[in-house]
């Protein structure tokens, strides 16, 4: 046999490479990721968010950490939860609809979807989370083994048979259209434009600080998109309308994506600062006021999030099976 090259272990990522793709592909790429964002959009649901809150989150990144799962497979576990739990919980209540009545027969008919929901919450989890490792072929997959194992120390008695069952109802349920694009997609590809239009930044430590407050903005989600929908209405109680119709920028990757690199900019470059925000303006649309304001709204969260109080929370100090399990 031929000499061999020597493979690294997989789940080490050392982090993308930019510079070194085609302008031809970053334009195509690009492309697609927002008319993949205006789509999803468009078809919004409106329970859209409900399954993202800070105890679900962390607890999934919290796994895929004890797992050795890179961040963008944490992502997309947590977009593949949130789309199945919303499709799931809706063909629920349509089944129950058509076969109960009105008055109590409805509220009895909740209840049981509602169980139903709760008692199988931590499975579908886990299926969401394997399931996405298993789409980043080339790091650390979660094996039926392993899944089970960490069941079974929360003291759930599934089969192997049940744990596939539970991944096949994900994908049935999502039409097997589980390869969404995250926001960290859209970071590192909006990363790789502005190294192409010539801004000189730090490649590698903005990247890595990009992750981390993407992190942060999954985390402190709640807060960070109130005070952003506070600014943008310049109210301090805004309506349900108003909140209503905030959802869509709660749900726009794009302009996450934006708001987490300015937000790294001005943290490690700020002489960078208004270049970059001039040129994520000019790359997305979206306006240099709106990019301002979701950076100021991350940047208050971190300072608020340094205060003695809120520092025991830090979720590097637990473990999954330490969580609170997710109430629905």
């Amino acid at each position: 046999m031929g000499s061999q090259v020597p493979l690294e272990p997989r789940g080490r990522d050392s982090g993308p490479v930019f510079s070194g793709v085609a302008p031809e592909i970053i334009e195509d790429t690009l492309i697609h990721l927002a008319t993949e964002n205006e789509q999803y959009l468009s078809e919004l649901p409106e329970q859209a968010g409900c399954f993202k809150e800070t105890r679900i989150v962390e607890f999934i990144f919290l796994l895929s950490e004890k797992w050795h799962l890179n961040h963008s497979t944490r992502y997309q576990a947590v977009e593949l939860l949130e789309r199945f739990m919303i499709k799931q919980v809706e063909q629920m209540c349509d089944d129950r609809g058509n076969t109960k009545g009105r008055g109590q027969g409805q509220k009895s008919s909740w209840s049981s979807v509602r169980d139903q929901i709760v008692n199988t919450f931590v499975l579908r989890l886990v299926s969401c989370v394997q399931l996405a490792s298993k789409l980043s072929l080339h790091y650390s997959r979660v094996t039926s083994d392993t899944a089970l194992k960490f069941l079974q120390s929360l003291k759930y008695s599934y089969t192997k048979q049940e744990l596939l069952e539970s991944e096949l109802a994900v994908l049935n349920t999502l039409h097997y259209q589980i390869n969404v694009s995250t926001p960290l997609a859209y970071v590192e590809l909006l990363l790789e434009v502005l190294g192409y239009n010539g801004c000189l930044l730090p490649d590698k430590p903005l990247h890595q600080l990009c992750v981390q407050l993407l992190d942060f903005c999954y985390l402190t989600r709640e807060t960070i998109y109130d005070t952003l929908l506070k600014i943008a209405i310049d109210n301090s109680t805004p309506s349900e309308l108003q909140i209503a119709k905030f959802l869509t920028v709660k749900e726009d990757f794009m302009l996450l994506a934006v708001g987490v690199i300015s937000t790294g900019v001005f943290i490690l470059s700020l002489r960078h600062w208004d270049q970059v925000v001039e040129h994520l303006n000019c790359i997305t649309g979206i306006t240099s006021q709106s990019i301002l304001e979701f950076s100021y709204a991350v940047v208050k969260r971190i300072v608020g999030s340094t205060t003695p109080e809120q520092h025991h929370g830090n979720c590097g100090t637990k473990s999954p099976e330490d969580r609170i399990l997710p109430q629905t």
